[in-house]
């Protein structure tokens, strides 16, 4: 952060916030994140096969649960971020940095906001109630002091991607309260999240060093103190390595036509990388993701696969999860 933005963030901060500034806190706009969501729901119909006769309430209802906790979640994050944020450079526009907030209508505002989100939730059955507190209690360990995972390195991918695999539990249990989604898919989808926050924070490294430098870098988020771009990319690839090898371990297990759906969601991975290796990348602002037409174009073909494999039967391609060897007897009598 400049001083000249030093400067008008102090001026705006002496101005009191008023009520739409503090539910800008709870960042509605980022409600796209929980098309992570979806993929559960999908998944659940196709596999569990459950009753739709209540689903629209469940799923209905389940979504403004994940709103409600996501945005309790993002409402502490940027009450306590306030004092890094102010190096950001974009980040320092936000609400708590440049604005006079009243501490305790913001806590009054997470508690709210949380309290709503799991007495809706228990509505949805113990299962739901109890993930959704796991999705509450992992914004507070990201976030709050003495743990506060956000400022150690890798750890802060780590424990900020686990918000995938939670959501997709949540879209699961919106379709099939009966079942837990499978270890493996879990793991990939973990993984997953964290090659998305691994790409984040590549190209925060790339672009805000370049701009500001990376003591500047670190005041905003002491965690890129540990991180090289040399480092972030190779956890890049390994994450993706790590979640290919927990999604072909779900797709030969659960639904071996899925298998036909790997070049495109390697495809998917590999634009999203792309995406993070431009200036100001989408990248940096997930919830923007919907403006890269590359991206969408990749993701709705990969899904329209996904969605046409749910229901489509190839009965040939079990061969695949069977062991099978050659006889040697079989090969021409050249190539013995």
């Amino acid at each position: 952060m400049t001083s000249s933005q030093t400067t008008q963030a102090a001026a705006r901060a002496g101005r009191t916030a008023r009520l739409r500034d503090y539910l800008s806190l709870a960042r509605f706009d980022h409600a796209t994140k929980h098309v992570f969501v979806i993929p559960g729901l999908i998944l659940a119909y196709a596999l569990r096969e459950p009753s739709l006769l209540d689903a629209p309430p469940r799923i209905a209802a389940g979504f403004v649960v994940a709103i409600a906790i996501a945005s309790a979640n993002y409402i502490i994050n940027e009450w306590l971020d306030r004092e890094s944020d102010a190096h950001h450079p974009s980040k320092h526009h936000r609400t708590a940095v440049s604005l006079h907030l009243s501490p305790g209508i913001v806590y009054l505002q997470y508690a709210a906001f949380a309290a709503f989100g799991l007495a809706l939730a228990s509505w949805l059955g113990t299962a739901f109630l109890v993930i959704s507190a796991v999705f509450l209690v992992s914004g507070l360990i990201y976030n709050v002091q003495p743990l506060r995972s956000k400022d150690r390195s890798f750890l802060d991918v780590i424990s900020e991607s686990v918000n995938n695999p939670i959501r997709l539990t949540l879209g699961w249990l919106m379709m099939d309260p009966s079942s837990m989604p499978p270890a493996s898919l879990l793991l990939a989808y973990w993984a997953g999240g964290a090659f998305l926050m691994g790409s984040k924070r590549l190209s925060e490294y790339r672009d805000i060093t370049a701009m500001v430098g990376i003591e500047t870098l670190t005041r905003y988020r002491k965690s890129f103190a540990g991180y090289t771009a040399e480092s972030l990319a190779v956890s890049c690839l390994v994450y993706a390595m790590l979640s290919s090898f927990f999604l072909g371990v779900f797709l030969i297990k659960y639904r071996v036509e899925y298998i036909l759906a790997f070049p495109f969601i390697a495809g998917l991975f590999g634009c999203y990388l792309w995406l993070s290796m431009l200036r100001d990348s989408i990248a940096q602002r997930p919830e923007r993701m919907f403006r890269s037409r590359r991206l969408m174009t990749t993701l709705a073909i990969t899904v329209g696969v996904l969605l046409a494999l749910s229901f489509i039967d190839l009965p040939s391609l079990t061969a695949l999860s069977n062991r099978s060897f050659t006889p040697v007897d079989m090969l021409p009598e050249r190539d013995r």
